[in-house]
């Protein structure tokens, strides 16, 4: 690990809390198109809004711990994971299947330019634990991508 005086380290940290926040966000939005999916589709919509929440949930942990890894504190409060996350809130119950699945996209699509803004940072810091973790990470939520809008289709 870097840890030199050009915040590399730093940079990386406030990024990673961003993801942290990113991923709460989302997993939370996720899970409620889960829980309010209706129509033709819902039994496929459902089970697939629930297998992608799921997927995002393990990951919250492996970024905090990355944090605390690197010697640094995480987010601690819903306040916190919301000043930090690009993920905007969505409060509707009943809006449609095909604006849960785009928003959706366009969410995880976000995180995938998140993810990879982070590799520059993971590199300068020397981090190549976190580095391979990204990469990891950018492959899942590239496939939530594919999946979401190929069901848009």
């Amino acid at each position: 690990m870097v840890e030199s005086g050009d915040n590399s380290k730093q940079a990386l940290v406030s990024g990673l809390n961003g993801l942290l926040a990113d991923h709460f966000a989302l997993f939370i939005k996720t899970k409620n198109f889960h829980w309010h999916v209706a129509g033709p589709r819902f039994r496929d919509l459902h089970l697939m809004f629930d297998d992608q929440a799921i997927e995002i949930h393990g990951q919250i942990d492996l970024i905090a711990e990355r944090v605390r890894k690197l010697g640094q504190g995480t987010l601690t409060s819903i306040g916190s994971i919301a000043a930090h996350s690009q993920i905007k809130d969505q409060d509707g119950k009943e809006i449609s299947a095909e604006t849960m699945l785009a928003e959706l996209r366009d969410d995880n699509a976000a995180m995938v330019n998140r993810l990879k803004g982070l590799k520059p940072l993971a590199e300068r810091a020397g981090d190549n634990a976190t580095d391979g973790l990204l990469d990891d990470w950018t492959d899942m939520a590239e496939q939530r991508v594919w999946f979401l809008s190929q069901t848009l289709k």
